[in-house]
């Protein structure tokens, strides 16, 4: 059966493993010995509900598909019709190129080509390697068109341990504000946390949650996201410092696990409509290019036997 989602990339190193796809450059499986890290999917099938894949030239959503440039109108396509948004870029369901191979690592290069809702050139890459911290995501954008482009960047990996039921994790997210939305998932406003059912900064059990939101105000510098199984076991999704913005989707309709949660946890590096709001952009001058890094790193999954297995 050839597979929905192209060239299947394994990556293996340690005790780590995993399933790096060709259609939007996604992961299809992450894992440490016999434990899931991420949800994975049949080889047959496309990403449910963008599970692992890069978003790119902006994460998110963009309201109506529209936005301004130099004061002229701009449409996108409607890729969300249902709630009639542009979401998650322009290269979500695009073939990458493969640039760069080893048995813990692959490069990808997918271009982004002008269109009448983002007339911009961009050449593209995305590595996905292994290595003694569990998996590093580094994503390269470079201008290559004769005007500055407004880039941002994100991700979208649903998180887990091992077999371990979601609703009986705890998911740490320190974020200081919320954005709040209407029933279109579109940005309506922006509220503090602190004291309301949606400040995670503590952890919060996923069975007590009910989010697809998106979250800013991070700390200063490196972030670090945790999902944690009550034995210890941890998953972190960790991002640099560009990554000023996460949302955090528990989704009850997963395609793979039916009647179950998945926990999705996105780094992005702009929030939702910022074509429009322009918050976090990074306007790309001609010929330049900008590369920002995020991963996935598990603990407690073996304690020295873990530690030793990269020595």
């Amino acid at each position: 059966m050839r597979p929905a989602t192209g060239e299947q990339y394994e990556l293996d190193f340690g005790d780590l493993s995993a399933t790096i796809v060709q259609v939007g450059a996604g992961i299809r499986s992450l894992r440490f010995a016999e434990s899931d890290l991420t949800e994975p999917y049949p080889v047959g099938e496309q990403p449910p509900s963008a599970c692992g894949i890069v978003l790119v030239p902006w994460p998110n959503r963009v309201a109506d598909g529209r936005w301004e440039l130099g004061g002229e109108a701009r449409q996108l396509d409607l890729t969300e019709p249902a709630k009639r948004n542009a979401i998650h870029g322009l290269l979500r369901r695009r073939p990458y190129e493969l640039v760069d191979r080893s048995d813990s690592m692959v490069t990808q290069a997918a271009t982004v080509y002008p269109e009448p809702g983002y007339p911009f050139l961009l050449d593209t890459t995305v590595t996905h390697e292994l290595h003694t911290e569990g998996l590093q995501v580094t994503h390269t954008i470079s201008n290559a068109g004769e005007s500055a482009a407004p880039v941002a960047v994100g991700a979208h990996p649903y998180l887990r341990i091992a077999d371990v039921p979601a609703e009986q994790l705890t998911v740490t997210v320190a974020a200081r504000t919320r954005f709040e939305t209407d029933d279109r998932s579109n940005v309506t406003g922006e509220a503090p946390v602190a004291g309301t059912p949606y400040d995670l900064s503590a952890g919060r059990r996923v069975s007590e949650l009910e989010l697809d939101t998106g979250f800013a105000d991070l700390p200063d510098g490196p972030v670090e996201h945790v999902l944690a199984a009550d034995d210890g076991r941890r998953v972190v999704l960790w991002a640099d410092e560009a990554f000023r913005y996460v949302q955090v989707f528990t989704h009850r309709s997963f395609a793979t696990k039916p009647g179950g949660v998945a926990l999705a946890i996105e780094p992005m590096t702009a929030p939702a409509n910022a074509l429009n709001s322009g918050r976090g952009l990074r306007w790309l001058e001609p010929g330049e290019t900008w590369s920002v890094s995020w991963g996935v790193r598990p603990e407690g999954f073996g304690g020295e036997a873990y530690l030793a297995s990269w020595g």
